[in-house]
């Protein structure tokens, strides 16, 4: 939830209300009751936060965006295409849509998945694998017919940016922007340049207005 708390400030400081919060299990640090064993890429869906946001009568529901990086990019993607008609545009950085094909690669049959993976000091369970063996993001990504910024860096190794690149190609909408000299999760200066995009993606009258919600994952 932290993550990305300089430019949840920022949108804050220019008018626009944006809202954090924990994945289900999404981390050895979420506040939230599912364990991580217990975690799939569907269990991070966002309905609850939309749900949560029309509760507050200050939000324009017509204007709201997703930000999504990395995993939380591509759970991102996902409830953008299913939620269409109730997001306005998205940004995402370096999102992970390389997670299915990884994890097949890694587990070439159901015989091959382990009850659980510790990866990044967080332990996956079984179900999390099994839920990804038959998983393609990309048709999802052909649904979202509004405007996607993506920002990748060149140099990442976790997350090739030819992901990113096939996904400019597959939005109706995108525009993918390469950072030559960053890796996975960007440096002080390339989150610099990545906050100026951000504001520069909304359009002038939704800054002014002071009631974009932006949903961050």
């Amino acid at each position: 939830m932290n993550d990305f708390s300089g430019f949840a400030d920022l949108l804050a400081e220019n008018g626009i209300a944006a809202y954090r919060y924990n994945f289900c299990g999404g981390s050895v640090n979420a506040q939230k009751t599912l364990k991580t064993t217990e975690m799939t890429l569907f269990t991070e869906a966002e309905e609850a936060v939309l749900c949560d946001m029309r509760q507050h009568p200050a939000i324009d529901m017509q204007n709201v965006f997703l930000f999504g990086g990395s995993q939380g990019g591509l759970v991102t993607a996902m409830v953008a295409a299913k939620y269409r008609q109730d997001v306005k545009g998205m940004i995402l950085l370096f999102p992970a849509l390389c997670i299915a094909d990884n994890w097949r690669e890694r587990f070439p049959s159901d015989a091959d998945i382990p009850d659980g993976v510790t990866l990044w000091g967080m332990k996956l369970g079984r179900i999390f694998f099994e839920s990804i063996r038959r998983f393609d993001p990309f048709p999802l990504l052909g649904e979202f017919p509004r405007d996607v910024l993506i920002l990748h860096g060149e140099k990442d190794e976790v997350v090739p940016i030819a992901y990113s690149e096939r996904a400019q190609k597959t939005f109706p909408h995108a525009r993918l922007i390469a950072f030559p000299e960053e890796g996975h999760g960007f440096s002080p200066s390339g989150n610099a340049e990545a906050a100026r995009l951000l504001l520069d993606f909304l359009p002038a009258f939704q800054r002014a207005r002071g009631v974009t919600p932006f949903i961050f994952s």
